[in-house]
């Protein structure tokens, strides 16, 4: 079989790259990437492509990933090495370079930042075909590049030996099923938009490379077999149970995905900048993430013991490296979550302590001196059904109208309500010791917030976040200490 005969197939992670605080690349890191991958049965291997970070990488420091990678994989599966520049000829050296270090095939970006139109896009692949001798997949992801290479001129291309493949990462699937329909008899049509692979496997693709495939490649493959035998009920239920997170990971990027993995103790560093955390990636952004795994099964639970009001507790807590193994010093402790955008926007500010200690009397003396416009409310889940721990809810905006605390508010304290019983139900809070806690939750609402809805989730991703925090005692010194350049306040530009 002739090396253009292949066709890439199956599920192929866009591999991140590995890097030191320093921002050097760490070639242990990415070897163990490369095997935990081919242990999760990934068809074939990605480097050096958008979340690998390749634009802020040097030529030097891109040949030296696919060599590592290629090296490291030793042909147990294909390398398809990320070779896009700029320039015609700046990829023409790049492909070369990645021939000469053994990779079965280059993924080939469109040129990006001075924008060629059709003509110069035909060119461009057309000259490096011709020039280059190694398989060809072309890559479509117009939201990064500013270039959308037209599914004509595609159709087009396809007629040239070497071109095996093209990712389409355009995220819109009418050009998606354009490619399905006109050149998928021709060359591998794959899937770079995590939230539509369902739907491109199940209208004929090939496969799919994708970011996510770092975090949840058996799920993808899982998926990818389903649908070749015909088994779509199984596929949608897999596809829905991980469509959050898809979408978490594709506004993210590299950052979004290296931190899922960290937190599933697969070190893979930092991004480098300007991609920071608190900024690319919010914290409670980071939160999410770690939510979402838990739910996958991704993140073990393991033992932790509480010390509450003279108790000793032991509970089944998710953990990740920043959990400590002993929680306690219930006196008083402090959490704080923002969540959503301009308007719809929660912070949370919260108290958790002994009903005994100071959050015990502070809680009492909201409820007996309230203060006129933001008195405090029981927090309740039905009618005559009290949320425990004991918890109150204060707003931080005063309430001027019933409509407004009705409208704003209402959904608040049910998102308030809801967080507190499943930080109970998952062991953040030992059921054990609710009858000894008492939670404060200062409530941000905007007063033009008219989303009930989206209200009600912010609210509870912020409270949820927030108890979790105080709990965990986070951020620490350090956390702090580390974040201090990447620290901004949400409303300094958004008045």
């Amino acid at each position: 079989m002739s090396k253009f005969d292949f066709r890439p197939s199956g599920v192929m992670p866009a591999m991140v790259t590995p890097f030191n605080k320093d921002e050097s690349i760490n070639e242990e890191q990415l070897r163990n990437l490369v095997n935990h991958f081919i242990e999760q049965g990934v068809t074939g291997l990605v480097p050096c492509g958008t979340t690998g970070e390749f634009v802020n990488m040097t030529f030097e420091e891109r040949l030296k990933v696919i060599e590592i990678v290629v090296d490291e994989t030793n042909g147990r599966v294909p390398v398809i090495a990320g070779t896009g520049e700029t320039g015609t000829k700046l990829v023409i050296d790049a492909s070369k370079a990645a021939t000469d270090l053994g990779a079965d095939a280059v993924i080939i970006v469109t040129p990006y930042y001075l924008k060629p139109k059709a003509k110069g896009l035909y060119d461009h692949y057309f000259t490096i075909a011709e020039q280059t001798d190694i398989p060809i997949v072309l890559y479509n992801i117009p939201v990064c590049t500013g270039v959308e290479l037209p599914w004509t001129v595609v159709e087009d291309l396809v007629d040239i030996e070497n071109i095996v493949a093209i990712k389409d990462s355009s995220g819109d699937y009418k050009y998606h099923s354009a490619l399905l329909e006109k050149v998928s008899d021709k060359i591998s049509v794959l899937i770079g938009w995590d939230e539509l692979v369902l739907g491109s496997l199940a209208g004929g693709s090939a496969g799919c490379i994708l970011g996510s495939a770092n975090v949840i490649p058996h799920i993808w493959l899982e998926i990818y077999n389903h649908v070749k035998n015909n088994r779509l009920k199984e596929a949608q239920a897999l596809q829905k149970s991980v469509q959050k997170l898809a979408r978490m990971l594709i506004n993210s990027g590299a950052l979004g995905a290296k931190e899922c993995l960290n937190m599933m103790g697969i070190p893979v560093g930092i991004t480098r900048q300007p991609i920071i955390l608190g900024d690319a990636l919010s914290y409670e952004l980071r939160d999410e993430f770690r939510v979402e795994l838990e739910k996958l099964g991704l993140i073990k639970k393991k033992e932790i013991k509480f010390e509450i009001a003279e108790k000793e507790l032991t509970s089944r807590f998710y953990a990740v490296g920043v959990t400590p193994e002993k929680i306690s010093d219930f006196d008083l402790k402090v959490g704080e979550s923002l969540v959503g955008e301009r308007v719809e926007l929660a912070h949370i500010d919260l108290l958790i302590g002994d009903k005994k200690g100071p959050v015990g009397e502070a809680y009492a003396r909201a409820l007996t001196h309230p203060a006129k416009g933001r008195e405090g409310l029981q927090v309740i889940l039905e009618p005559n059904m009290q949320v425990k721990p004991a918890t109150i809810m204060i707003p931080t905006v005063k309430v001027n109208s019933l409509r407004h605390a009705s409208l704003t508010y209402g959904p608040a304290q049910a998102a308030v309500a809801k967080a507190v019983m499943q930080c109970v139900e998952d062991g953040i809070i030992p059921k054990e010791a609710v009858e000894d806690l008492v939670i404060i939750v200062n409530v941000f609402v905007h007063p033009s917030a008219s989303a009930r809805k989206r209200v009600f989730i912010n609210n509870f991703k912020a409270t949820r976040n927030a108890i979790r925090k105080a709990i965990e005692g986070l951020p620490s010194v350090n956390d702090a200490i580390e974040n201090l350049e990447n620290a901004r306040h949400p409303l300094r530009n958004d008045p």
